[in-house]
């Protein structure tokens, strides 16, 4: 086994066990990981298109319908017309914006908890070699 596999191994592992445990503390409020993403998205960018936030979060397009209709099911978005009558502009709702500071504060002590024992340095690093791969991923 190479390094290389390890590496990547370990990477998958740490992804599916972050989403688990991210999907099981946003479960009471009402979201999961995934539709978070979203709602993180447009809360800090504000009203965008299904494909601006496809090409964002680098995610399918049906994936991204599916999340957005469970949104919109659970009254966090609504889709409205964007520049022409063929684009929707995917914006928060008023529920979605009080509710967002529970989320944010879910999300950000669960944060903390995992970064305790790492180090700014290490964290810097990590943030590198993630934009390099990432990098190399789009090349």
């Amino acid at each position: 086994m190479t390094e290389y596999h390890r590496f990547f191994h370990l990477f998958f592992q740490t992804s599916r066990k972050l989403s688990k445990k991210i999907n099981e503390l946003l479960s009471p409020h009402g979201i999961y990981s995934a539709q978070w993403t979203v709602i993180y998205t447009l809360y800090m960018c504000g009203p965008l298109t299904q494909s601006e936030l496809c090409n964002h979060l680098n995610v399918e397009a049906p994936t991204m319908t599916r999340s957005i209709r469970r949104l919109e099911s659970a009254d966090f978005v609504f889709r409205g017309e964007g520049k022409d009558k063929r684009e929707k502009l995917v914006t928060l709702t008023d529920k979605a914006k009080a509710h967002y500071p529970i989320w944010k504060e879910t999300i950000h002590s669960f944060e903390k908890q995992l970064m305790q024992e790492i180090t700014i340095q290490e964290q810097l690093h990590s943030q590198e070699v993630l934009n390099k791969l990432m990098r190399n991923i789009e090349k």
